[in-house]
């Protein structure tokens, strides 16, 4: 399918939760971790896509604080994946301009991990293309407690005045508070929920939900979705003259 979308009708910032791994898997009676080899080729593929298209910003929800409740083995072979895909696909990220930013409890990964995402982001940290976020280790309320710690010892270190702690203030401490607010977020795999995901940046953010699983999102299914999302009109509360 060839579809144009006129630039200004594009997000600036995209995020996806990548779901369905384990069903399509599943669905061909071979093991999880097969759906999760090929949802990595479709990652490959909307990084590459999203770039092209000029899409600033792109927030994958990769490994959630839940994610650690699967079997054990599982979640082994989930941080192993992880990091041969940071340690891997530096040279393709680079060649494509692409900037590298994680968000998340970062420190609660395995040290092999944590040193991926400390290469990938001082190697790509030039780069001036799209600007690919991963959700490590990542939950939404546990980035609004952790917004709320940093703001509570601020006052107690005299930093700050309580009575001067706002939406905007309290924003400033979030993981990566220069990454603007989603205005698309994506998720494949039939479900409608946002499952813990970005919850205070996604207060006015548009939602799609679409049954396609994630290694069946292809580059033809990410239009559909900015097709979709061009069509929408954008309040945020207030009413059209």
């Amino acid at each position: 399918m060839s579809v144009s979308i006129p630039k200004d009708s594009l997000p600036r910032h995209v995020a996806v939760i990548m779901d369905g791994n384990g069903r399509w898997a599943r669905r061909r009676m071979l093991p999880r971790i097969v759906g999760h080899h090929e949802g990595v080729k479709r990652v490959r593929e909307i990084v590459r896509s999203c770039g092209e298209l000029g899409i600033s910003y792109l927030t994958l929800y990769t490994f959630s604080t839940e994610n650690w409740d699967r079997p054990k083995v599982e979640v082994s072979e989930l941080m192993k994946m992880l990091e041969r895909l940071l340690r891997g696909e530096i040279e393709e990220l680079d060649k494509n301009n692409v900037r590298f930013e994680a968000i998340g409890r970062i420190e609660g990964l395995p040290e092999k991990v944590q040193e991926g995402v400390r290469t990938m982001r001082d190697r790509l940290s030039q780069n001036t293309g799209l600007v690919l976020v991963l959700a490590l280790n990542y939950g939404g309320r546990q980035e609004i407690a952790d917004m709320a710690k940093k703001a509570a010892q601020a006052v107690l270190k005299g930093e700050a005045n309580a009575d001067s702690i706002n939406e905007e203030t309290l924003g400033s401490f979030q993981y990566l508070p220069e990454l603007p607010d989603p205005d698309l977020l994506i998720r494949t795999g039939a479900e409608k929920r946002i499952s813990n995901f970005l919850l205070w940046q996604s207060a006015y953010t548009e939602l799609y939900f679409t049954d396609v699983l994630w290694p069946d999102f292809t580059r033809e299914e990410l239009m559909k979705a900015l097709q979709d999302y061009a069509g929408r009109e954008r309040r945020f509360g207030r009413v059209k003259e």
